[in-house]
């Protein structure tokens, strides 16, 4: 079985058309300063696109996820058991309302601050070293 970070890799060169869209306004830190990843390995599934600097998920959705409702309600449930909030957009309001789409990002991208990096906990703090 192929590793999940090889999967992705792959998927990255089979997008959708809304896939490919959203990439645009999101690619290059676009967004309000904010990085997205496309289709990054998280909890053991891929989402979409990833900005980790906030915890936020956004998925796209075909008509095949009509049928999947159970299936992504866990995948949601286990990615943000992880920390991370999931927006859901189906393909067809990206192609066609994508300012909306955007909208509801920034919106999202308001109300989520920035998380401090693990590296950075312990600075500030007075060492114990020689000096």
């Amino acid at each position: 079985m192929r590793p999940i970070w090889q999967k992705a890799r792959v998927l990255r060169h089979q997008t959708t058309e809304a896939e490919r869209k959203l990439w645009t306004y999101l690619k290059g830190r676009q967004l309000a300063g904010i990085k997205f990843r496309r289709q990054y390995p998280i909890a053991g599934y891929i989402a979409d696109f990833a900005a980790t600097e906030i915890r936020l998920i956004v998925e796209l959705d075909g008509g095949r996820h009509l049928e999947r409702g159970e299936y992504d309600a866990r995948r949601s449930r286990r990615i943000m058991c992880n920390g991370y909030c999931v927006l859901r957009f189906w393909n067809d309001d990206v192609l066609l309302r994508t300012e909306d789409v955007l909208a509801e990002i920034m919106r999202m991208i308001d109300v989520t601050p920035p998380r401090p990096s693990p590296a950075f906990a312990g600075e500030g703090a007075e060492s114990e070293g020689p000096t």
